[in-house]
């Protein structure tokens, strides 16, 4: 696939997990473990994203996420291009160290 017909985009997952009773505590670190080991980055409390490449590959990570839903909570996601994620506005604090080092135009696919 050529550089100009990649389409990378960003998969932002939003949760809202309850954390009241062991089984709770439980479901939101399984839920945690597998987004990281699944390639997100934490953006935020509660708010993980990763580049995706095209809508192949949002198929594909939507199916992962939801065979990995916790019982209960909110969990929700939003697709949005590389070029929209890049124009995100801080209003208070600065971009963490991985989301400065690592862009779209840095990712190498074998």
């Amino acid at each position: 696939m050529s550089k100009e017909t990649r389409r990378f985009m960003r998969l932002l997952v939003f949760f809202d997990l309850p954390t009241i009773t062991r089984a709770d505590k439980r479901a939101y670190t399984l839920f945690r473990r597998f987004l990281i080991q699944d390639g997100y980055d934490m953006i935020q409390w509660s708010v993980y994203g990763r580049i995706i490449n095209g809508s192949d590959d949002m198929t594909t990570h939507l199916q992962r996420l939801k065979f990995s839903l916790p019982p209960a909570g909110s969990v929700r996601c939003l697709q949005i291009s590389e070029k929209q994620f890049a124009n995100m506005v801080f209003l208070v604090g600065e971009p963490k160290k991985q989301e400065k080092e690592v862009t779209a135009q840095q990712l190498v696919l074998l």
